[in-house]
């Protein structure tokens, strides 16, 4: 799986979870809308702390919590064709 596709899935799983929409999200997170697009698309493949941050508060959850799931934990960038 993807590095990006990993925080796409985890704001999915999370937004229906608690009945959220990703444009709800926005409000809630004050992400503009256009950014969290980008994410949920795929066009932004590795979001900002800042952002993230962000999207956990809307979440009531902290960067860590909401950062602390299997997937992402499992994550190797050994992989990943992206790095540098």
């Amino acid at each position: 799986m993807e590095y990006g596709t990993i925080f796409v899935n985890r704001i999915r799983q999370l937004c229906d979870m608690r009945g959220i929409s990703i444009n709800r999200l926005a409000n809630m997170s004050d992400v503009k809308q256009s950014t969290l697009d980008n994410i949920m698309r795929g066009i932004t493949k590795n979001p900002r702390v800042k952002t993230l941050h962000k999207i956990a508060i809307a979440f009531n959850m902290t960067v860590a919590e909401f950062l602390d799931f299997e997937t992402l934990n499992e994550y190797s960038f050994e992989s990943d064709e992206d790095d540098e």
